[in-house]
């Protein structure tokens, strides 16, 4: 398997999904996470969750994943039912697998943007598995300014509603690559098309309590580098009217949240995930 550290986290992902859709009250279940986690996917997550606290800590990691998936899962389908709203595009796609797992409507182009060698092992493990939609892998980097010339040369038309998936990758990028990366979305979404993504707050970087996960990312060689806590100035900022959530609150619980939810206007250093749904300015 010729993953980087960064495609490997994708495997850590399909694990958590898999180990979610292995419960009797599980909130999303994705029947490929299993093949996809492989043997080195549930050995990945076992070492994150012994990094962490135990009790509520790691049960909370746990949910967040859980809950990202749902979360996302309802955002996508629901774009994908507009009208006209016939591209979804999911930038750094990993193990995703909502081509194959979710309904879509007729004539849905779902375009997967990921490195060679993610979008390769993917394609091993679910050879003969037929994808839901019109799915078009797109094997390009995110770092390489040239990954929309990929897009476009896959079929993706700038000129028409998109919805946008960045499910677990801005946390891994320097702020400059954030940017850079939301700018172009923006260039290639026209005025009503859907982003969708996760982040973390600043402090989730720098606190003593996330210390040791924080090791393992940087140990594997993929440590995160971005946090923010204005969510909704940084989308604005590319042209997208964003809405914030944190797990927990209406509409991104699912009965699955352990913890009380800190209120934004909280002024300590918290833990904070943020889920966030945003429309291109006309």
């Amino acid at each position: 398997m010729n993953l980087d550290a960064v495609g490997r986290t994708a495997l850590v992902t399909a694990a958590m999904r898999a180990a979610e859709t292995a419960r009797t009250d599980a909130i999303h279940r994705d029947p490929y996470a299993a093949a996809l986690a492989g043997d080195l996917g549930p050995a990945l997550l076992a070492e994150l969750l012994a990094a962490g606290p135990g009790g509520s800590g790691a049960s909370g990691r746990r949910a967040v994943n859980a809950i990202r998936t749902r979360f996302f899962d309802r955002c996508l389908s629901a774009a994908a039912r507009e009208p006209g709203m016939r591209q979804v595009v999911v930038a750094g796609a990993g193990m995703d697998s909502r081509a194959y797992r979710m309904a879509w409507p007729e004539g849905v182009r779902y375009f997967e943007v990921d490195r060679p060698p993610v979008l390769d092992y993917k394609r091993q493990r679910l050879a003969g598995q037929p994808p839901r939609a019109d799915r078009r892998a797109v094997p390009a980097d995110l770092a390489s300014p040239s990954w929309p010339d990929a897009l476009t040369g896959a079929g993706y038309r700038p000129d028409r509603p998109s919805a946008w998936l960045l499910e677990g990758l801005l946390f891994y990028l320097p702020e400059p690559a954030v940017h850079r990366v939301l700018d172009q979305i923006a260039d290639l979404s026209a005025p009503g098309s859907l982003i969708a993504a996760d982040l973390v707050n600043a402090a989730a970087l720098a606190m003593p309590g996330q210390r040791a996960l924080l090791d393992v990312f940087a140990g594997w060689g993929c440590p995160w580098l971005f946090g923010c806590d204005e969510p909704e100035v940084l989308f604005a900022r590319h042209g997208f009217k964003a809405d914030v959530t944190q797990p927990g609150e209406a509409g991104a619980d699912f009965g699955r949240w352990p913890d009380p939810v800190p209120p934004r206007d909280l002024a300590e250093d918290v833990y904070r995930v943020f889920l966030v749904t945003g429309r291109r300015h006309g």
